[in-house]
């Protein structure tokens, strides 16, 4: 066990080097974005001083060596658009994206894992079919025409929920005296302790997360069913039915648990997926999370703050792999050899 998670943890730093040195040399090769964004507005001279004053005049290969051994130290360097160092905007704007996440999670276990459960007990009949036609397009469907299609029906013509942000004004505004302050405005509203600000950041929530969770939610549904059925078939679901046992208990006790352990490995991945996702989801629904900045700054061609908060997104994920290679470790014995 304790070899298998050591190798595992060694592997999280060839990982996130390779990520951040492809993203390094990939912005770079882009081109200059201070004379792509300045250049005929500026006098050539500002514009020099400019590029001096971000490093960029240094030889590649100088940027690139001052540029790692700022990671090492947490220095993921200075918006070129705003100067505002990344290492704040991703405190400020990581909890908006962390808070999405949580929720979209909650849809894609809530929607996935019953339904994939109810498919596989009812298998080829019509509400297994239709189910998995429902995954397919859960998961083919892209994320921002989910978002504009739910802001259309629920917003524009139901009025039943807000189309964009996290929160009314007055709401932003009350929980922003909070102490201490999580930007994560769930629970700061949970701390200021009006119901009314509660029942405002849900109902914020709940489009860009199912926007964002039914696509997870489809491989989740997908994934449970077909690990369900082939535990179905296994021997000692068959040893549970002949000794006489229902079978809601044979699918709850014997086969639903083991069926689960696939679904806890590809959570890492899913995960993922979703802070890929939530450039696009955050971006409809004007959610100003860490997705939302990179989307602007990937518009004002700012590979500054791009590189740096792709650094910190690549170990973000690299560390919920190492957690949940180590979870499927503890459940399933085999993974270690």
């Amino acid at each position: 066990m304790a070899k298998y998670l050591g190798i595992r943890l060694l592997l999280i730093v060839p990982t996130i080097w390779i990520l951040v040195t492809v993203v390094f040399f990939v912005l770079r090769i882009a081109g200059d974005p201070i004379s792509a964004k300045l250049g005929g507005i500026l006098p050539p001279e500002q514009i020099a001083e400019r590029r001096r004053a971000a490093g960029l005049d240094r030889p590649i290969l100088v940027q690139y060596w001052e540029y790692l051994k700022g990671l090492l130290t947490g220095d993921l360097g200075r918006a070129s658009v705003d100067g505002e160092k990344i290492s704040s905007v991703i405190v400020t704007y990581g909890a908006a994206t962390l808070e999405l996440v949580f929720w979209s999670l909650i849809v894609a276990f809530a929607v996935g894992i019953p339904l994939g459960r109810f498919a596989a007990t009812h298998r080829d009949r019509l509400s297994d079919v239709t189910l998995r036609v429902m995954a397919i397009l859960f998961y083919a469907a892209p994320v921002f025409f989910v978002g504009m299609l739910f802001k259309l029906i629920f917003s524009a013509e139901l009025g039943w929920l807000p189309s964009n942000g996290r929160a009314d004004v007055s709401t932003e505004l009350a929980i922003q005296n909070v102490s201490p302050k999580t930007n994560i405005y769930i629970v700061d509203a949970l701390l200021y302790g009006d119901s009314g600000y509660i029942w405002d950041v849900l109902k914020h929530a709940i489009l860009p997360a199912l926007a964002l969770g039914l696509m997870t939610a489809g491989v989740f549904l997908r994934l449970v069913r077909v690990n369900l059925l082939q535990t179905l078939r296994s021997g000692y679901v068959e040893a549970a039915r002949a000794r006489g046992l229902n079978e809601r208990k044979v699918v709850g006790r014997h086969a639903f648990r083991n069926s689960m352990v696939p679904v806890v490995t590809v959570i890492g991945m899913q995960i993922a997926m979703m802070l890929g996702g939530a450039v696009l989801t955050e971006t409809t629904f004007e959610w100003k999370g860490l997705g939302y900045q990179l989307a602007r700054y990937l518009q004002d061609s700012d590979y500054i703050a791009v590189q740096g908060i792709v650094a910190f997104i690549a170990v973000i994920i690299a560390v919920i792999s190492f957690v949940i290679d180590a979870v499927v470790a503890m459940i399933d014995p085999r993974i270690r050899f």
